[in-house]
Parts: C-alpha cells; structure tokens; sequence
C-alpha cells in the first residue's frame, strides 16, 4: 500500500508538470538547481544528500539520502522586457520604443522524487523536474517582427525530465549513480512574421516559411543519461562529480523554419563538481561549479551571421555561449527542529550584445541569485521546507544588434529580474 500510493504521488507530481504553465529558467535556460531545498542553497547539490531531489543532480546521491519521496512547487515570477532605440526601417516605419514581455508573469514549477532501498548497496528511484524553459509575451507588435504592426510576439517553451535513478555503494565512502532522462517539451511561437520569407530583404528569412510562426503548440521526446560519483573525503568533507549528456529531442516539425536543423531543439549537455564541508555539526557549507554546454545546440548557439536561413543547419539561432555556473550554498541548524538555508548563485549570462534582436523573444539577462530557507522537522519521519529566490535586475544592450540595410539599424537593449517563491514536502519511511 505504502509503495502504491508514494508511486501516485509522483504520477500526479508528472501531469501537473505537464499541464502546467513554462517558466524562463535563470540560469540561462536552466533552474538553479533541482528541488526546493536545493535551490535554497544557492543550487548548490552535487556533493549533498539533503533528499532525493539531490538525485536530479547526482545520481550517486540517491545512496546516502533516506528512503521516501519529496513533492513540492515554486512560482517563478520573471519581469522581462525590450528597448528599442535608432531604428529607421524607412516610410517613416520604426521599431523604437519600451516593450513589455509579461504577458505571462507567473509560473508553477512542480517536483517530486522518490526512493526505496533495494538492499545494503543498491537503491532505486525516480525524480521529476521541470528542466527550465523560455517564456516572452509582448504586449505589442514589434514592427521588426512582423511589419504590419498587428502581431503581438512571444514564445513558450517547456522542459520536463522523469529520471528513473539506480545508484549503489561501492565501500564505505564512495557511490556511483546513474540516471535515464526521458524528456519532454513543448513549444510554440507567435508574432514572428517578418522572418517567413523564403528568400529576400530580411536577414532572418527561413527555409521553411510555413512553419515559423503561429503554429500552435508543438511537442517532442528525447533520451539522454546522468552519471554521478559522490564520496567522502575526510569524516567533514565530501565530494561528487555529475555529467549530464546532452539530450537528443525530436524535431519539432512545425517550427523547422525556425530552429536550425529543421526544428531540431536538443537540451544541452553539463558537468558539476563540488565539495560540501560539514564546518561544524551545526553547519553544513556546499559549492559547485556547473558547465552548461549551449554551444554544441545548433538552435542555441548560432548567431544571425551563421549564413543560412532559419531552420537550415547554419540557420540563425539566439548566438548563446557555454555558460559557466558558481554556486554556493548554508545549512545551519538553529534547533533540533528548525535549519536556516542561504545561497548565492552566479554565472555570466550566455548571450552575445550583437545577437540581442533574436533575444527579444528569449531575455534570459540575470546573472546574480540570493537565495533563503527554512526548513521545519513536523516530526521524525516529516520535514517542510521553504525557499524564495531573488535574481537582480540586469540588462543587456544591443552593440550592432540589427542590421543597418535589411532592418533598419539600431540596438536592441534587454533586461529581467524575478523572484520565486516554493515550498516542499518530504516523508522518510
């Protein structure tokens, strides 16, 4: 009965991700981190075992954590948005002026995780987490865009991962884990009607002019694996290390006048090392670093000089580099019942000032994340935790961002900020 309903619990934890609203994602296009406790600590995770949700992370977490399931939720509330400035796209037409991108402005982001023990040495689970995504609603037409001034752009995409998790104990100190990431997404795109010619003046013309824009939603699969180590040190000090390939998706077939390779939209590949340091029994301090591989995603990585049209191979895509992620992470226990959660998180954003036009629809800007907890024992078997997130406010402006002759000239200048709220509930058998 006990296995029947935590398994419930995670099948419901899956529909409400999928029918849940997308979130832009903040590192780039990916959370923080996974799991609510997690993300409270800056992201930091690959070297801890607070929960389950360390397995999303580190697979070989999955040995050192309780058996039991995790469920929470956190509403993201990005505000983003666009500038404008120096454009004459001739006939008196210009694009300048301030473009508000929050058509949308909150977003659930479901979770869950579960484990049960197998024996001594093997245990096996599953996690479920909202990947990240991109998200832009305009509350007007951008005339570079679509020329005739009626078409309000935006796009919409979201990941979700169910990562069914086996780990085991080598010896005493060292785990190793691995994970299969069975990915979904959806996208669709609205608004982006300058771009549908087959050959001509604009610079982003696409191969495919029917399947562009305002298609409707359109979704694909996807298969790639996370493998893990996490071992002890010292009695203080443990260690772990994480590679997520990246993750082969099907072409999304209404857009592939959009994205390079016919629709082809991969999620990207990352590495993760940390130490976590148990500074005093009260006092645990954890950091990673995190690379996330953007530049090997055609889609993602090339830029509006790429030389082909949209949806082709060296079709333009948003120019985004590999980002390099820091993050570090407290836990102090103030009483038996009560620990206090800290983080800071940085990484430069991946985009380029000269591909900022594309980015209208994808302003993924912030670089800096505090984070604050706080996490309750109910009693022996139950815990709750909170967490808000704050990524401050940061712009990026356009440094020949659109093109003189076929556009009109000018820059266009980006900036987020958000905030997110979540809580989680965790149940050790």
């Amino acid at each position: 009965m006990r296995f029947t309903f935590n398994k419930s619990l995670l099948v419901a934890s899956v529909l409400l991700a999928i029918s849940s609203q997308s979130a832009f994602a903040t590192n780039g296009m990916a959370p923080i981190g996974l799991g609510i406790t997690q993300k409270a600590m800056g992201g930091a995770a690959v070297a801890t075992s607070e929960n389950t949700m360390n397995a999303g992370t580190n697979p070989a977490s999955l040995s050192n954590v309780d058996a039991g399931w995790d469920i929470g939720a956190e509403v993201f509330m990005p505000d983003r948005g666009a500038t404008i400035s120096g454009n004459n796209m001739g006939g008196g037409m210009t694009a300048d002026g301030s473009y508000d991108g929050n058509g949308k402005d909150m977003f659930l982001i479901p979770e869950g995780g579960y484990k049960r023990q197998l024996s001594d040495k093997h245990s096996v689970g599953v996690v479920v987490y909202g990947n990240g995504g991109m998200n832009s609603s305009y509350d007007k037409a951008i005339p570079l865009f679509d020329a005739t001034g009626v078409n309000k752009p935006g796009i919409n995409l979201e990941q979700l991962v169910v990562a069914p998790t086996w780990s085991t104990k080598i010896n005493e100190n060292n785990s190793v884990g691995v994970s299969l990431n069975l990915a979904y997404q959806r996208f669709s795109a609205n608004g982006l009607q300058n771009f549908t010619a087959p050959v001509g003046s604009l610079q982003q013309a696409s191969s495919s002019p029917n399947d562009v824009t305002d298609r409707g939603n359109d979704a694909s699969t996807g298969v790639g694996a996370t493998i893990g180590w996490q071992g002890k040190l010292s009695p203080t000090v443990t260690a772990g290390v994480a590679y997520r390939s990246k993750t082969n998706m099907g072409k999304l077939d209404k857009y592939k006048g959009l994205f390079a390779e016919q629709g082809d939209l991969d999620m990207p590949a990352a590495t993760t090392v940390g130490i976590a340091w148990q500074a005093t029994p009260k006092t645990l301090i954890a950091t990673d670093i995190q690379k996330i591989e953007y530049s090997k995603v055609k889609a993602m990585a090339n830029t509006n000089t790429a030389g082909g049209l949209l949806g082709s191979d060296n079709g333009s895509g948003f120019g985004w580099k590999d980002q390099t992620v820091y993050k570090i992470g407290v836990k102090h226990q103030v009483k038996p019942n009560f620990a206090v959660l800290a983080g800071y998180n940085h990484a430069k954003n991946p985009l380029q000032s000269s591909q900022t036009l594309f980015n209208v629809l994808a302003p993924a800007t912030v670089e800096d994340h505090v984070t604050l907890g706080g996490e309750w024992k109910l009693n022996n078997k139950a815990s709750l935790t909170a967490a808000y997130t704050h990524a401050f406010d940061k712009g990026v402006n356009g440094s020949n961002s659109i093109h003189p002759t076929q556009q009109g000239g000018g820059e266009a200048n980006l900036n987020m900020e958000q905030n997110a709220v979540g809580i989680a509930y965790s149940v050790k058998f």
